[in-house]
Parts: C-alpha cells; sequence; structure tokens
C-alpha cells in the first residue's frame, strides 16, 4: 500500500514538473469571438486595426494556413499585439454579406481594415509565416 502511494506521488510529481508554463498557452492568433460590429468597436477602444481571415470550410489552403501560418509563435505575438483578429466562414449567412463587402471572389483573402471597416490592404492565397507577418506590417510597422 505504502509503495503505491509512494509510485503515485512519484508520477504526480514528473507530471507537474514536466508541464511547462506555456503549454496550456495558446500560441498563435487568437481570433475574436464576436461579430463582426463588436470586432469593430474592439478595435476603435483600443484603437488597432482589424485583421480579417475570410474563408471557406472546403478551402484546402485555408486549412493550411490555420494550421500551420495561424499557429506560429511569431506571428501570433505580432497579430495579438496589434490587431483585433476575425476569421469569417464566408459562406455563412453573415459571413456572405460581410465578403461582399470587401470583395472578396478567392480562399483564403487577408484584408485589413481600420476600426470603421475601411479597407486598408488585401491579399489571397496561402502565405507562410514571415509573408504573414510582412503583410501585417503594411500597416502597422
Amino acid at each position: 500500500m505504502k509503495s503505491n502511494r509512494i509510485l503515485l506521488l512519484l508520477f504526480l510529481a514528473f507530471a507537474l514538473s514536466s508541464y511547462s508554463d506555456t503549454s496550456y498557452k495558446k500560441k498563435g492568433i487568437r481570433f475574436f469571438k464576436g461579430s463582426w460590429e463588436e470586432a469593430l468597436l474592439k478595435a476603435k477602444k483600443e484603437n488597432k486595426f482589424v485583421f480579417v481571415d475570410f474563408y471557406a470550410t472546403w478551402c484546402g489552403p485555408c486549412k493550411k494556413l490555420k494550421r500551420t501560418s495561424f499557429k506560429d509563435s511569431k506571428v501570433g505575438d505580432y497579430y495579438n499585439k496589434n490587431f483585433i483578429n476575425v476569421s469569417i466562414d464566408a459562406e455563412s449567412k453573415k459571413g456572405i454579406e460581410i465578403a461582399r463587402r470587401y470583395g472578396v471572389s478567392s480562399y483564403p483573402t487577408l484584408i485589413i481594415t481600420d476600426y470603421n471597416g475601411r479597407k486598408r490592404t488585401k491579399t489571397t492565397g496561402f502565405k507562410k509565416p514571415h509573408i504573414l507577418i510582412n503583410f501585417g506590417r503594411r500597416i502597422v510597422p
């Protein structure tokens, strides 16, 4: 019985020591959970631009972007600091309306707007992490 307790304590000590402080933190871009209007209000309140990822659920390059570049820690650090980040399914009911407003015709389409929703820059297609950071630096050096 005593040996079982010791084994349990050793296991817990090992598990806790191997658990790093950053392992629970989400790396990469943190996307705003809320409506488009709420994102614009948050951007105005924080005096930030809005980074928008327009995607479609069936889009291969969109999935690759989410799996790789959006999860890159340097990309996350830069975008989380400088933008309110929004991801919009451009084929959803609300997404279609917003995508039309910005002339989205292919996926992924990445747009940066000011907090009034005025488009500042746009690009399309998959972007490697360093290219994605350079895209943002067009607006926020």
